[in-house]
């Protein structure tokens, strides 16, 4: 090869240009995993905005003893996940703030009226609306899930990790409670009496958890069986 070819392709090289016959070597290879603009490691297709969005992968699995590493109260209780930025102060309180202030700003936009209160119970922010209207809380307390996770999402936003807080609304939460705990000791009962297992109707995680608790305490054992969103508990007999 002459000189002066020689130092027209190393010049085209210089410049940024590849030669022909070499390829790029930043793209990632097929099957890698990239990384999203916040550092975390998402496989091929995924991104951040899909995180939370199906089946409160945060949230409450709660009752579903199904996961041995579950906590007491359902959820993972590993630190790192609640890992935050901050000087000092408890993120928890930073968690339930920050969740007040946007729902305070929702209510504004909407025009609805409600006081907000928060308190931590456990490793959990809780944050409750006190109203007399239960516009926010919808069928089977619909509306209210779907705005605990705006909620959480907009933690998320602030703070860089995930959130586990606890919304309720015009104390929907606490008569829920109420309600599935006698439904279990109802079913315990039942299935006592028969010596068979008793399949209850679908409920969320919430919900399931708060059964899986009920059961314990009455000394029998439950179970979650079925898919999202028609997944059941099942107590069993002794």
């Amino acid at each position: 090869m002459s000189d002066v070819r020689q130092e027209s392709i190393d010049a085209q090289t210089d410049d940024g240009m590849v030669p022909v016959g070499a390829q790029e070597t930043d793209a990632a290879a097929p099957g890698e995993r990239e990384l999203d603009p916040a550092g975390q490691v998402f496989p091929d297709g995924d991104n951040l905005a899909d995180v939370g969005t199906a089946g409160d992968p945060w949230g409450e699995d709660a009752g579903d003893q199904d996961d041995p590493d579950q906590g007491a109260d359902g959820d993972s209780t590993d630190d790192a996940d609640r890992d935050q930025d901050g000087d000092g102060d408890n993120p928890l309180d930073t968690e339930a703030e920050i969740a007040a202030d946007y729902l305070e700003e929702l209510l504004d936009i909407a025009d609805l009226d409600g006081d907000i209160d928060t308190f931590i119970e456990g490793d959990r922010a809780h944050v409750s609306i006190v109203s007399e209207s239960e516009i926010l809380v919808g069928d089977n307390g619909e509306v209210l899930d779907a705005l605990q996770e705006l909620a959480r999402l907009a933690v998320m936003s602030e703070t860089g990790g995930r959130s586990r807080l606890m919304l309720d609304v015009a104390g929907y939460r606490d008569r829920r409670r109420k309600e599935l705990v006698d439904i279990a000791y109802e079913a315990v009962a039942e299935a006592k009496a028969t010596n068979s297992r008793v399949p209850l109707a679908p409920m969320n995680p919430f919900e399931r958890k708060i059964v899986h608790d009920a059961v314990v305490t009455a000394g029998l054992t439950s179970a979650s069986e079925g898919e999202e969103p028609e997944r059941y508990v099942v107590i069993h007999p002794a």
